[in-house]
């Protein structure tokens, strides 16, 4: 009895030493779209006509209304703080620097697998902004930053 307590006491003391990991992540994709006049990036479900849409688009900028960043990303273990999506954009140059926007949306975790997160850039800021030049996508735990994935130019 009095062994069979001792390995329990043993056990629990080690239990409590293992240090916990606070949470991992990381951006696996990161998609950029242009959007129609109607909100749309593409005309059907099928990925070879979203291509040649965007393909479209790309080629008349007067039908193009916004743009939308898909993020895929993926969260492991409990976050201390609250998560967010970011997108850092720079624009095309006018004068001496580049326009830069922020796109942030809070997410949260749930299940095992990766998840994707839309953001829009439209309205006044897509007008300001001009073409997008470089572009980086990041996944914060709080003010800690876990993952990111960016554009050659960035």
């Amino acid at each position: 009895m009095r062994r069979l307590f001792i390995s329990l006491l043993v056990a629990g003391g080690l239990s409590l030493a293992i240090p916990t990991h606070a949470a991992t992540g990381r951006v696996l994709k990161m998609l950029p779209f242009f959007l129609d006049l109607q909100g749309r990036h593409s005309l059907s479900p099928s990925l070879y006509e979203r291509d040649a849409y965007q393909a479209y688009l790309r080629e008349h900028p007067e039908k193009r209304s916004a743009m939308l960043f898909d993020v895929q990303w993926k969260v492991k273990g409990s976050p201390a703080g609250p998560l967010k999506v970011r997108v850092e954009l720079r624009g095309s140059a006018q004068g001496n620097l580049p326009k830069q926007a922020v796109l942030e949306k809070p997410i949260e975790p749930r299940g095992h697998f990766s998840h994707w997160t839309g953001l829009r850039l439209e309205g006044g800021q897509y007008i300001e902004l001009g073409e997008v030049t470089a572009w980086r996508a990041t996944l914060w735990d709080g003010d800690q930053l876990l993952g990111e994935q960016r554009s050659f130019l960035w």
